[in-house]
């Protein structure tokens, strides 16, 4: 997916013959999966029909099918960080780190995608059939790059959500900080130690559950976010992706 949103950057600048046009809509047609018209996906989404063109051409490299399971995911997903990056590529494709920001990491270096990749896609995966189709993946990236502030901490909220009951328990939690703990692998700046994941689950369930029954609702979630300065700071890198 780093693929498709990258091709989206380097040429949302760029003017595209109309004969494009007309071979994007001719090429969604010979796909596996046909995904909804450029119109339609352009009223449910923040993109133009330009940049929903741009990034099927991107979806449609990745996945000739025009449908990703969960290994090809993770397959791509990890390729996008094959060596580290920076902070704001980071946590744009994992809003996790945004609200546990407290972790003052320069670099990253990816050790193990693969489960942070498993809770992701399942967060794409909103009809819960074990696929992403290119309307999923657009109607997320759409939420994570240019949706209201509170449209994007309900899909992050969702993200942590992992049995989708409601709310947000110490279990859960714990799993979606370790996944990023075996994202960020051992070569961090400054280094991580073997106790600092369960210190920011405490730290979470201290801000975020007003009520100390244990989980954390949606409400709670998008309050506790919303007092915290640099939390809405980082909500804000995603605004300057594309």
């Amino acid at each position: 997916m780093g693929a498709v949103v990258g091709t989206l950057t380097m040429q949302t600048k760029q003017r595209r013959p109309s004969r494009d046009n007309a071979d994007d809509e001719l090429e969604m047609t010979t796909v596996c999966h046909r995904p909804e018209g450029l119109e339609q996906l352009e009223a449910q989404t923040n993109f133009t029909k330009q940049e929903l063109q741009i990034l099927y051409r991107g979806f449609k490299n990745e996945c000739p099918s025009g449908v990703v399971n969960e290994e090809t995911f993770k397959h791509i997903y990890a390729q996008f960080f094959p060596h580290g990056g920076k902070k704001l590529l980071f946590s744009v494709f994992c809003p996790a780190f945004n609200v546990l920001g407290a972790l003052c990491i320069d670099i990253v270096v990816v050790a193990d995608a693969s489960m942070y990749a498993h809770y992701l896609f399942n967060a794409f995966d909103t009809t819960n059939n074990g696929s992403i189709k290119f309307k999923d993946f657009v109607m997320g990236l759409s939420i994570l790059l240019r949706g209201t502030l509170r449209e994007k901490l309900e899909w992050t909220f969702h993200l942590y959500d992992i049995n989708r009951d409601g709310y947000i328990n110490r279990e859960e939690m714990t799993e979606i900080v370790r996944a990023i703990y075996d994202m960020m692998g051992k070569y961090t700046y400054p280094a991580l130690k073997g106790d600092v994941p369960q210190q920011h689950v405490d730290a979470f369930f201290q801000k975020m559950d007003k009520n100390k029954d244990g989980v954390v609702t949606l409400e709670e979630f998008i309050l506790a976010c919303q007092e915290d300065e640099n939390m809405m700071r980082s909500m804000q890198l995603f605004e300057n992706v594309m």
